[in-house]
């Protein structure tokens, strides 16, 4: 399959609202300018957009196929890292010219991601870049912040195909987005069903423990899930 059949990179599954909310710690404003880039101060200051899979925007309708998703949590990774991404954006400009569009979103980002980041950086985003990109065992490697983030990633085909998302990782929960599953929405990895069906049910006061039953997920799983989407 290629970027334009896949329906990875052409099926839009989220709003922008929607991929902020999963990503967790970034405002919809703000992933909204790595999409569609922003102009400040009558057009001094202009960024263009950093995720490079999106459709265009349409009232009520999602924008952000899995691959624009994938490659919105890896600017997230490198922002959880503290390094503001306006100071990287010509450095991710490069990294697209030698790995390809999508390349926040492929496997060649993992592998050799760091590597050509430092190989391609600009004079001015030196300091930016050393945030993101360590010296280790005789190479260039992310940091750890960012390489955790990585770790969370599945492959397929060379692109993202799974994401485990951090956030419930840290609290010892499997949830993970397919794009194959549930609309590309959160779903417990293990029973395979989707968060918001299943704490819908207690939010609508059915019984913790009964739900747990029906779907086969411990309980304390559920009041922490339940906990994380407050």
């Amino acid at each position: 399959m290629t970027a334009t059949t896949d329906a990875r990179f052409t099926v839009p599954l989220y709003s922008v609202t929607e991929a902020a909310r999963y990503l967790g710690g970034i405002s919809p404003s703000t992933l909204g300018t790595w999409v569609d880039g922003y102009v400040r101060d009558q057009g001094k200051y202009r960024g263009k957009p950093v995720v490079t899979a999106f459709a265009p925007e349409r009232r009520g309708y999602p924008r952000l196929p899995f691959i624009g998703l994938a490659e919105a949590y890896a600017l997230n990774a490198f922002r959880k890292a503290g390094v503001p991404l306006q100071r990287i954006r010509a450095s991710l400009d490069a990294l697209v010219a030698e790995v390809g569009l999508h390349a926040l979103a492929s496997q060649h980002l993992v592998t050799d991601g760091a590597e050509v980041l430092w190989d391609v950086r600009a004079k001015e985003e030196r300091e930016a870049l050393e945030q993101l990109v360590v010296p280790r065992s005789g190479q260039r490697v992310f940091t750890r912040v960012v390489e955790q983030y990585l770790k969370e990633v599945q492959f397929d085909g060379g692109y993202a195909s799974l994401i485990h998302l951090p956030r419930y990782r840290d609290a010892a929960l499997d949830v993970v987005l397919d794009p194959s599953r549930a609309g590309g929405h959160p779903i417990f990895a293990r029973a395979g069903v989707e968060v918001e069906n299943v704490l819908g049910r207690i939010r609508a006061g059915e019984d913790p423990e009964e739900t747990a039953r029906d779907f086969d997920i411990p309980s304390d799983d559920l009041r922490t899930a339940l906990a994380l989407s407050a």
